[in-house]
């Protein structure tokens, strides 16, 4: 979109219209990737993925975050701006960051192998190599299209520590929903709460300037009517034939959905592990560089010997960074020593 249209757009249909667009970038890249899944040798399925399909598959997934990360600071400020009120940003969010890992903090290439594993076990349990291909690029399919919705959103959680007018963000569910997201519809978050999610979820932020953390925003999304909408069939399916029929009964859908299945969490945050990446980390990376001149000032490295230089700590990814943070200013601190912020320009 113009930015003159962006302009004239309420915060409720700048999140739509974002959806939009990142669901637009999943669906490109998936695609992509199921046609270059039939370009895969079924005789030697690890050979022709190493030498021909696996880097462009890689490629493509890597091209599909760019697309979802690249528009989340223009997203995220015409919302801040809609009332004419000036910006407040205080650093752009650097697209190339959330590019090129996984969601959890593993590579890319790690990740997308393992449908390839998948249609080995297949066959090797004895499946057709037609059902086995399917299975692999089920799982593909997903993958990709998660891993680009999940930096799209990573990087919209970055854009909104750097804009001080946003003090958290609504979820948005786009239908048809699962119960977990539906749950979940219309509640308010405080700008430093990580965005719970499933594989294949496709909700959205939609940031706000004042939040009453926990509640739900009205109008955003009503999930009794959006029950009431779907047909019995899609109630029992969604919600199971025991849990719709105690919400037709006049249960609480979040009651039933948590009492059912329990509320989802971001992967990799169960307990206290902290959630880390070895992205990016390379000699050659901005944050490698970063870290190494933050050693020199510091007196803890020696610049005469650049080449034994090795850092200190494991680069944190952005929930875990919200999660630890003590304030928004440490929140921003840490985004930029990690090499997710840069300045305001």
């Amino acid at each position: 979109m113009a930015g003159q249209d962006m302009r004239q757009l309420t915060p409720e249909e700048l999140a739509s219209a974002y959806y939009v667009a990142q669901a637009r970038h999943a669906r490109r890249t998936a695609d992509r990737v199921q046609a270059l899944w039939g370009e895969l040798d079924r005789r030697d399925l690890t050979g022709s993925w190493e030498n021909l399909v696996g880097p462009a598959v890689i490629k493509a997934v890597a091209e599909g975050q760019f697309a979802a990360v690249s528009g989340a600071d223009d997203y995220v400020d015409a919302v801040a701006t809609a009332d004419g009120e000036p910006s407040q940003r205080v650093g752009r969010t650097r697209a190339a960051a959330f590019v090129g890992q996984a969601a959890d903090g593993r590579s890319l290439d790690s990740l997308l192998y393992l449908p390839i594993i998948t249609s080995k076990q297949a066959v090797a349990a004895g499946a057709r190599d037609v059902e086995a291909m399917l299975a692999g690029l089920k799982q593909m399919l997903r993958i990709a299209a998660s891993e680009v919705t999940d930096a799209g959103r990573g990087a919209t959680g970055a854009s909104m520590v750097g804009q001080r007018l946003i003090s958290g963000y609504v979820r948005v569910v786009n239908p048809p929903a699962c119960a977990r997201c539906i749950i979940l519809a219309g509640k308010e978050y405080g700008w430093n709460a990580g965005f719970q999610r499933h594989p294949r979820c496709d909700c959205v932020h939609m940031p706000t300037k004042l939040v009453a953390r926990g509640r739900h925003h009205p109008g955003a999304f009503d999930s009794h009517a959006y029950f009431n909408s779907l047909s019995k069939t899609e109630q029992n399916r969604i919600f199971t034939a025991a849990g719709a029929t105690a919400i037709r009964d006049g249960a609480s859908i979040s009651s039933v959905v948590n009492a059912r299945r329990g509320m989802t969490t971001v992967a990799g945050q169960a307990g206290r592990r902290i959630r880390a990446t070895t992205e990016g980390t390379a000699r050659r990376s901005l944050y490698f560089q970063m870290e190494r001149a933050r050693a020199y000032r510091a007196g803890t490295a020696n610049p005469r010997y650049p080449r034994r230089f090795r850092l200190q700590g494991p680069r944190l990814l952005p929930e875990q960074i919200y999660r630890v943070a003590g304030s928004r200013d440490e929140a921003i601190a840490m985004l930029r020593r990690y090499g997710y912020m840069g300045w305001s320009v």
